[in-house]
């Protein structure tokens, strides 16, 4: 018996956005055929589908969650079991691509284990779109998640990933909790040297997308707009 495809769905990274002002047409008659998806959130990804309009009833799909809270193992094995009987199953992140900074890359990697083929589909990617409008280097970044929560230690990794950028000439990439925002862009001013670029790209893709990129002696000058609870890519350059 021929194995499914697991196809990875992207959606749109803002809620203002809707699904087809940022996909690809070719994305709907993969979506279409599908009844199986494997997601971050049911509720979120239901809506996406909806939305979506794909002509599909949506109380008659599968869904399961694959999050934060779930461990490699037996529950993605099971996951990935309808692929080895010949059911497709699409992967669907609460925004943007899934497997890039998403638990989507557990079901992936067993897809590959397990010998099964998988097809990422065309759609945004904030820290792509991020890298592409900075005007920092984007033939060497590096994507690395959170910075931590301490402040000593906050600062710390400020420090070590801007002499990062300055040695190997490689952006950094982080994000930030969106009601954390103000807060790390005041530490941003204070610990990076005037002569650094920093890139705050805010809201991407929504109508109130901000992207700006200056050294910090620069942005010490500037007004910054208001940053909290709206999400960021944060760029050292």
């Amino acid at each position: 018996m021929a194995k499914g495809t697991l196809y990875l769905i992207p959606c749109p990274i803002s809620d203002e956005t809707t699904p087809w002002e940022v996909l690809p047409e070719a994305n709907r008659p993969i979506m279409q055929s599908l009844d199986y998806f494997i997601v971050e959130q049911v509720r979120t990804a239901r809506r996406f589908l909806s939305k979506a309009a794909l002509g599909l009833k949506i109380d008659e799909l599968e869904f399961v969650e694959l999050n934060e809270h779930t461990v490699a193992g037996e529950a993605v094995e099971r996951m990935i079991a309808p692929l080895l009987e010949g059911r497709s199953a699409g992967v669907i992140s609460e925004a943007g691509v899934p497997g890039v900074a998403d638990p989507g890359a557990l079901v992936v990697e067993a897809a590959h284990r397990k010998g099964i083929r998988v097809v990422p589909l065309v759609g945004p990617s904030s820290i792509i779109l991020a890298v592409m409008a900075s005007g920092l280097n984007g033939q060497s970044f590096a994507f690395n998640g959170y910075l931590p929560v301490k402040g000593p230690e906050r600062q710390k990794a400020i420090r070590f990933y801007e002499r990062r950028a300055q040695q190997e000439h490689q952006s950094q990439l982080f994000i930030e909790a969106p009601y954390r925002n103000q807060k790390l862009a005041e530490e941003l001013l204070q610990t990076l040297q005037a002569e650094t670029r920093l890139t705050i790209a805010m809201d991407i893709t929504a109508p109130t997308e901000w992207i700006r990129t200056m050294r910090i002696s620069e942005w010490r000058k500037t007004k910054v707009p208001e940053l909290n609870k709206r999400p960021a890519i944060w760029i050292i350059g």
